[in-house]
């Protein structure tokens, strides 16, 4: 299970790291419109599968106030994340926002020492390193210049690190669809509660509509119904570290769709991120430290 896991979020990231594309074409736009579009989207093309995933439970579509209570703050710290990423691209370059954002992987282990007291394997450190350098390399080509930008990227990297943390520690005691649908709706209702009031209406055109419908179909209501239920099996820091590829896989998608450069010292920053993943990963097939049938008792309480 914990392979099919790391496997799934591997999937996660590639479709992550393409969608970014679209992502990068809408970033002189509208910001709270964009994201409340295509998180509502997503939202809704999740509910059906959650309400048929939901039909045989007895008593049918009932949800705790946990849960109500954690997918408000998944949601929560979704909207912020995805706002200030958003926002931030306007004013830095796309390789910064992909090299601060992924810091988000830096900052799990961290943040789970410090808030939760748990203390990291020095393999966790190692490969947490690797990862940080690599991402560095990757999205800056070793040239990292201040935009005004950075800061919304920064801070919006500590909402993602949050996020990820919510979903390993609290979402997983929880259905996966309709948890993924109640943060996808959050989110959207947020979103367009200040878009509404802070920008513009949107002029809907071709490009538009495919970059609402790419990403909502997939990196949003496929991959966070994914990650939910993959992050039940799976360690926050380490589920960040698979995550990380999304970085790996946005570059190249830019060098097949867009023609982007991708110089010999990338191609080491990519090879450092999968080293560091690979790692994380090592450290798991050598340790016995996961209770396997802890984990076998939560699917049957909570599926």
């Amino acid at each position: 299970m914990r392979l099919k896991a790391d496997l799934t979020l591997l999937i996660v990231s590639v479709i992550w790291g393409s969608a970014f594309v679209a992502q990068r074409s809408r970033a002189k736009w509208e910001v709270y419109l964009f994201n409340g579009a295509r998180y509502l989207l997503a939202a809704l093309v999740v509910l059906p599968l959650a309400l048929r995933v939901n039909r045989n439970d007895k008593p049918s579509w009932t949800m705790s106030r946990a849960q109500y209570k954690w997918m408000f703050i998944a949601g929560f710290l979704l909207f912020l994340g995805s706002a200030l990423q958003q926002a931030g691209m306007v004013y830095t370059t796309a390789g910064n926002a992909g090299f601060i954002t992924s810091l988000y992987v830096v900052l799990v282990p961290i943040a789970l020492f410090f808030v939760w007291g748990e203390k990291p394997h020095w393999m966790s450190i190692a490969a947490v390193g690797l990862a940080g350098v690599g991402a560095f390399l990757l999205s800056t080509g070793g040239k990292f210049e201040v935009r005004a930008g950075d800061a919304l990227e920064l801070i919006g990297a500590l909402f993602w690190t949050f996020h990820v943390i919510v979903l390993g520690k609290f979402a997983s005691k929880f259905e996966a669809m309709s948890f993924s649908v109640g943060q996808l709706f959050v989110c959207a209702i947020l979103n367009l509660a200040v878009g509404i009031f802070a920008e513009p209406m949107m002029t809907f055109n071709w490009p538009l509509m495919f970059a609402i419908a790419y990403t909502a179909f997939f990196s949003l209501g496929l991959c966070y119904t994914l990650q939910v239920w993959a992050q039940r099996h799976t360690p926050p820091a380490d589920a960040a570290l698979i995550l990380s590829l999304e970085s790996v896989f946005s570059v190249i998608s830019g060098w097949l769709i867009l023609n982007e450069k991708l110089v010999l010292i990338q191609i080491f920053g990519c090879v450092l991120i999968f080293i560091a993943v690979v790692l994380s990963q090592f450290k798991e097939w050598n340790s016995s430290t996961i209770d396997h049938d802890h984990l076998i008792e939560e699917d049957k309480i909570y599926v």
